[in-house]
């Protein structure tokens, strides 16, 4: 359907760049203009709030599973086979406490929020960190498509429906010693004793519960009922791995309606096709540097 895309790239330094200081001043009139903002929010939000993988702070939080098994960063280190549950529940609490109940480094959640607080606004995510909730998001505008770190489900699974994880985690990344925690906190389904799971949309296991079918649905009235109005379509973060969630469908929705406008603000990413340029506003910046001045 579209053609080639066609990007702005930010080649001065951030201040000088005449262009982005425009584009932000473009961005904040559409936004307080708008009937409606959709926030489409992809993992370049929460890395620019802080969130990072790799580096010092994944240095900082596992010293001694870098020291044993040599991983580079928290992502690829969840998906090694450990030899024991206790042992990969160990990495697994630490990584969730740090990664959904402790909050982002940066008040970027807190700035969008302020920034769309007063709107009609909804929010479709692949984040999986509960950033916007603890920001103060309106929980029944949002819609986590991928999962939430803060829930569990049977690993089979055997049934639809996931559990909070908070009280067991915060626990397990307590009491656990010598990289592993203490056996009875290893969590089995309490229907077929299968051990649990990450509520991670990782393959076809993956439990869509009735949380996420309302939020789906939610998600689904909020953009019928807002299609043919004065609408933003403002992407944040969100790259190529899953362009069909939230890239794509933005496209499609702002070409079909001549009173939408698409922003993108990515650092080194952002872009738009051809068929919707005059309807877009692209900012290849830091995402947290343009919501403090929007």
């Amino acid at each position: 359907m579209f053609s080639k895309i066609a990007t702005t790239k930010s080649t001065d330094s951030y201040w000088d760049n005449t262009l982005v200081r425009c584009s932000i001043e473009k961005v904040k009139k559409k936004i307080e203009n708008a009937d409606a903002v959709v926030i489409g929010a992809g993992a370049g939000l929460s890395a620019s709030a802080g969130f990072t993988y790799s580096g010092k702070r994944f240095e900082e939080y596992f010293p001694d599973f870098i020291a044993k098994y040599h991983f580079k960063d928290m992502y690829s280190a969840g998906f090694y086979p450990y030899k024991t549950l206790e042992e990969y529940w160990a990495y697994w609490s630490r990584y969730i406490f740090i990664n959904r109940y402790k909050s982002a480094p940066k008040s970027v959640y807190n700035d969008l929020y302020n920034l769309v607080q007063d709107k009609d606004y909804f929010v479709l995510t692949t984040n999986v960190d509960h950033c916007f909730q603890k920001a103060g998001f309106d929980k029944h505008r949002l819609f986590y498509t991928q999962g939430d770190y803060g829930l569990w489900q049977c690993s089979k699974p055997c049934h639809n429906k996931t559990y909070d994880n908070e009280p067991i985690i915060k626990k397990m990344a307590a009491d656990q010693e010598n990289m592993r925690i203490p056996s009875e906190l290893v969590p089995y389904c309490p229907v077929c004793g299968a051990p649990m799971s990450m509520n991670l949309r990782a393959d076809n296991t993956f439990v869509e519960d009735n949380g996420w079918h309302m939020a789906a649905g939610r998600y689904q009235s909020f953009v019928s009922c807002h299609r043919d109005l004065n609408i933003v379509y403002l992407e944040l973060g969100v790259g190529g791995n899953t362009p069909g969630i939230i890239k794509y469908p933005f496209w499609k929705m702002t070409a079909e309606n001549p009173g939408a406008v698409y922003v993108c603000i990515n650092d080194g990413e952002a872009g738009c096709p051809k068929e919707i340029e005059k309807q877009s506003i692209c900012i290849n910046a830091d995402i947290g540097e343009v919501l403090k001045q929007l």
